[in-house]
């Protein structure tokens, strides 16, 4: 890390929730299961629900207020990698996996599900299975605000995906996607 990227870190972790509720709230969660890395901070308010045991968040990482991390189903899996930021009011919905990446953004709002109800003409959709398709986020991925990443979607380490951009598919590193449905608007590299 250059002095200028631990200058930005720092600057982040200055305005962190005080010490001893966020240990707290650590303990609580590593108590009900849950698999939080050395430094993990969660927001007041953020919940980890159903099958907590389930999920990993890396060391250092940030998941704020309102931020729910759901493993829908006793064998799907959450991960989140070391010194990832969840925004606040995302909704993270793994019925299968969802794996995210070290050092990404993930801003306000966004919403990651990682399943499909069925749409057969022979039965109504809420009595039909979920059609399940894992998402996998790379490294140094940033995902604006309002974004949705559905099902099956693979992002590659490096990229963008622009607020308020609907996302299904692949996308290569280093992209810039923007847009309902997402396309390809830039590249970083």
């Amino acid at each position: 890390m250059t002095g200028s990227d631990a200058l930005a870190n720092r600057q982040l972790r200055t305005h962190l929730p005080a010490t001893v509720p966020s240990w707290l709230r650590a303990w609580w969660h590593r108590a009900r299961g849950a698999h939080l890395g050395a430094g993990a901070i969660i927001f007041p308010r953020a919940q980890l629900l159903r099958y907590p045991s389930n999920i990993r968040i890396g060391a250092e990482a940030i998941i704020k207020s309102d931020t729910h991390l759901c493993p829908c189903q006793p064998s799907a899996t959450l991960s989140v990698g070391a010194r990832t930021t969840i925004g606040f009011h995302t909704f993270i919905y793994a019925s299968e996996r969802v794996e995210i990446g070290t050092d990404c953004m993930i801003a306000p709002f966004v919403y990651i599900v990682d399943s499909d109800h069925g749409t057969a003409p022979s039965s109504n959709m809420n009595l039909q299975p979920n059609v399940t398709n894992p998402i996998c986020i790379g490294d140094d991925v940033w995902i604006g605000a309002k974004a949705v990443i559905l099902s099956g979607s693979t992002i590659g380490s490096g990229s963008v995906i622009a607020a308020g951009s609907v996302l299904r598919g692949a996308v290569p590193p280093g992209a810039i996607y923007g847009g309902v449905p997402a396309r390809e608007i830039g590249r970083r590299w």
